[in-house]
């Protein structure tokens, strides 16, 4: 379990997260949403260690996440980032590879990437491929599939339908479902707030860097005031 209290972050003069407190429970898909500068992808650079925070703690089943970036890596927590962020001139092999940097055993790397391949068998097909020749949604795959390559329990999740048409949205996150459903706990920050809110187990809404709701995915999809705010959706 991951545990947020009282976390701030500030840059410069500007307050990007306001004393939060978040739960991120062992097995499960917790997202997070709001609009665009609400403190989402902060929250989670966070967690990974990408930024510095200014008070409060950050923990993992009762032990500091306040460590450098590789060591909460090699504590299973891997951070697929927004924008994919792949190699475009190496191999989808490579970089998969890549992605078990921290896996010292070549047996396991390979049963690692077997897994990968079982996942997603379009990217066994183009493994000779460079990164940058994939459609998006297959930069998606490649993207979630370097992640796995470490062995993670926890996925953190930034954006990962951005940019990508509607029937591929859809294919993302059922793959979000299927990894949780073989063991992966999910943190998951989204812009669609409709698809993230309808596959979690619990949501947080945050807004200006404060979390201004909270409770089970459909309930604070159904919420009208939430509706409104950040859905769009008129009643």
């Amino acid at each position: 379990m991951i545990e947020i209290k009282g976390l701030s972050v500030h840059y410069g003069g500007i307050v990007a997260l306001d004393s939060i407190s978040l739960t991120v429970p062992d097995g499960k898909i917790v997202s997070i949403v709001g609009a665009n500068g609400a403190g989402k992808s902060t929250t989670i650079n966070a967690i990974s260690g990408m930024v510095k925070i200014h008070s409060g703690i950050i923990t993992e089943n009762g032990e500091s996440l306040l460590i450098p970036p590789q060591d909460i890596v090699k504590r299973g927590i891997v951070q697929v980032p927004e924008g994919r962020m792949i190699f475009p001139t190496i191999t989808v092999q490579e970089n998969l590879i890549l992605g078990a940097y921290i896996v010292k055993d070549k047996e396991k790397i390979k049963e690692n990437m077997d897994k990968v391949f079982d996942l997603f068998p379009i990217l066994k097909e183009r493994r000779n491929q460079p990164g940058g020749t994939l459609s998006g949604g297959e930069q998606q795959m490649l993207s979630l599939g370097r992640a796995l390559m470490s062995d993670p329990r926890v996925l953190v999740l930034d954006e990962p339908s951005l940019g990508l048409a509607p029937m591929l949205v859809l294919e993302i996150f059922k793959m979000i479902e299927d990894l949780n459903r073989i063991g992966h706990t999910i943190l998951l920050v989204e812009q669609n707030a409709q698809k993230a809110l309808s596959i979690a187990d619990y949501a947080y809404v945050l807004e200006t860097g404060r979390i201004v709701s909270e409770g089970r995915g459909k309930d604070i999809a159904g919420d009208p005031i939430v509706k409104k705010a950040y859905l769009g959706i008129e009643e």
